[in-house]
C-alpha cells in the first residue's frame, strides 16, 4: 500500500507579514494512521525539501497525542525535511493520494498545475484523494471524467466560512473553501464548528478542519480494503 501525501510549500500569511504553512496536526495524525496500517509514505510538496509548519500549529495549546509523537520521531522529522518536489513525482505506483491543510495551500496548491494533474489521474482511474480543513483548496480547478468540476454534485466539506470567521482570516485568505466548493458546484455540508466530521462520497474522502485528519485517513484506508 503506497500513498502519496502532499505538502504546501507556502509560508505567508497573505500580506498580514505573518507566517502560516502545513498545520501540523493534519500531517501528523494522517501520517501515523498510515504509517501504522503499514503503508509505504512518499512525501512531497512543490518547492521540496521541508515545508513550512504553521507556528500556531506548532504551539502547546494546539499539540494532540500525535504531533508530540512526531516531536520525538527523528525518522518522522528526517522524512518530512526531505520531501520530494512535486514536480518530481509521477501518479503511477500509488494507491492513494492525501492532502493536509493550513493555510499555506490556498496560495500554491491550489493554483499548482502539476497538483492538478497528480488529483485528475487519480480521480480518472478511481484512485481514493482526500483533503482535510483547507487542503480542499486543491480541488479549485481539479476536473472530473466527466468535464466538470471534479467537486461537482458530490458530497464535500472543508474548512467552514463560521470557523475562517472565528480564526478572523477571512478578509486575509484569497478564497474561502467553503464558498469555492459550492461555486464548484459541490454539495456542501459541515458540522460543529471544531468538531471532526469527514464526508466520503465515491473516492473521494475530506475533512472539515484538523480535528478531522485522523478519521480522514481511516476513511482512506477503507477505501483501500
Amino acid at each position: 500500500m503506497k500513498i502519496l501525501m502532499v505538502l504546501t510549500s507556502h509560508d505567508q500569511l497573505g500580506d498580514t507579514g505573518k507566517k502560516t504553512g502545513f498545520w501540523l496536526e493534519e500531517f501528523a495524525a494522517p501520517y501515523y494512521v498510515f504509517k501504522d496500517a503499514g503503508a509505504e509514505i512518499t512525501l512531497t510538496s512543490p518547492k521540496g525539501g521541508q515545508p513550512p509548519i504553521d507556528p500556531s500549529s506548532d504551539d502547546e495549546s494546539s499539540q494532540t497525542d500525535d504531533t508530540r509523537r512526531f516531536k520525538a520521531d527523528a525518522d518522522a522529522q528526517k522524512h518530512l525535511a526531505t520531501t520530494l518536489k512535486i514536480t518530481d513525482v509521477e501518479a503511477d505506483g500509488f494507491d492513494a493520494i492525501f492532502y493536509p491543510g493550513g493555510h499555506g495551500p490556498l496560495w500554491d496548491l491550489a493554483e499548482d498545475t502539476y497538483s492538478k494533474r497528480l488529483i485528475e489521474a487519480f480521480a480518472v482511474t478511481d484512485r481514493p484523494v482526500g483533503a482535510v480543513c483547507h487542503a480542499p483548496a486543491v480541488f479549485l480547478h481539479t476536473i472530473g471524467v466527466d468535464g466538470k468540476p471534479l467537486t461537482s454534485g458530490r458530497r464535500v466539506t472543508g474548512f467552514s466560512n463560521s470557523e475562517e470567521a472565528a480564526a478572523g482570516l477571512t478578509d486575509v485568505v484569497p478564497f474561502l473553501v467553503e464558498d469555492m466548493l459550492k461555486s464548484n458546484g459541490g454539495q456542501y455540508e459541515k458540522g460543529d464548528d471544531w468538531a471532526s466530521f469527514v464526508l466520503r462520497d465515491g473516492n473521494l474522502v475530506t475533512g472539515q478542519n484538523p480535528a478531522s485528519s485522523a478519521e480522514a485517513a481511516k476513511q482512506i484506508l477503507a477505501l483501500l480494503g
